[in-house]
């Protein structure tokens, strides 16, 4: 029971982490129609730094915001600043339904990138769920690849920069324990970043838009937070899969706040990408070497069944 409690707190907490982000993405679509990416996220990323400055500052215990990965925790920021607006960017110009089937790519993703970065295996499956992961993308596109869009790219973009941050969540998860400062440093890159730029787009803003930020900030903290708990608990390849839950929170989001409703080729291609995702999961869980139960299971029948085809002909 024991060693199952720290893969319930995990699963818990990202099925939060998965209602959280999707509330920030439909609020990032809601701004995104009037806005530039600097108006979001500087406001909303410096809320970010100082509820983790407060929280570091309540919570005592001397460990502050300090880290022992620097350079990891440079590029996890930078890859922090480059996806939020490539998915900023992606909610403008796409359907929040659209933009899901890219973020069900990155378990996937998140299991190629885990070789390098995590030093964890990559099996022979994984290439087959990412076949078929593409093949779901190209279900976004039923009258071939000329429908293809700036929007499509750059989510696909921002979908490789978003999973190459949660393995750095891991890859730092492995070497410390602050998982506050995994807060901290990349919305304080993005903040930092985005009031460089402000200036040059601001807009004035009315007090129920200003509301929106703030609230999609502490979405965002809440997120983030949990993100890097549950990362901390759980595999990279099983939180990520996880996070396709997402999907029924867009869905809802998008039909309620924005009249989307997405046509059939959008739930097959989510299909395709979220089953990929999920079989990739249970092929890791799989010791190395061994075949799987099933396919034990059907050899071990196979000639009892042998026989009553030779006996029905």
């Amino acid at each position: 029971m024991t060693a199952r409690r720290p893969v319930v707190i995990g699963t818990i907490l990202v099925v939060l982490y998965t209602l959280m982000i999707s509330s920030a993405d439909a609020i990032t679509k809601l701004i995104a129609s009037g806005y530039s990416a600097p108006q979001l996220f500087a406001v909303s990323g410096f809320l970010v730094v100082a509820l983790s400055l407060a929280s570091a500052r309540l919570s005592g215990g001397g460990q502050g915001l300090g880290t022992i990965c620097p350079r990891a925790m440079a590029l996890r920021s930078g890859l922090t600043v480059i996806g939020s607006v490539a998915f900023f960017y992606a909610f403008r110009l796409l359907p929040l339904a659209e933009v899901f089937v890219f973020i069900g790519m990155m378990p996937i993703f998140a299991g190629l990138f885990s070789a390098p970065i995590l030093g964890e295996h990559v099996r022979p499956m994984a290439w087959l769920a990412l076949a078929a992961g593409f093949v779901g993308m190209l279900c976004l596109f039923p009258g071939g690849l000329s429908a293809v869009t700036l929007g499509h790219w750059v989510a696909l973009f921002a979908c490789v920069c978003g999973t190459l941050s949660l393995v750095l969540a891991r890859y730092i998860g492995r070497h410390e324990q602050n998982a506050l400062a995994q807060v901290f440093y990349p919305n304080l890159a993005l903040a930092a970043s985005m009031a460089l730029a402000l200036p040059f787009v601001y807009k004035p803003m009315p007090l129920a838009d200003l509301g929106w930020v703030l609230t999609y900030g502490l979405f965002l903290f809440g997120a983030r937070w949990v993100s890097v708990v549950a990362l901390r608990l759980l595999a990279a390849y099983t939180v990520t899969p996880l996070m396709n839950l997402q999907f029924v929170w867009m869905v809802v989001l998008g039909a309620v706040f924005f009249g989307e409703t997405p046509e059939l080729n959008i739930y097959l291609g989510v299909a395709i990408v979220i089953g990929s995702g999920v079989f990739l999961v249970y092929d890791q869980m799989q010791p190395e070497g061994q075949p799987y139960p099933w396919a034990v299971r059907i050899m071990a029948l196979w000639p009892p069944l042998r026989q009553k085809i030779k006996f029905a002909k």
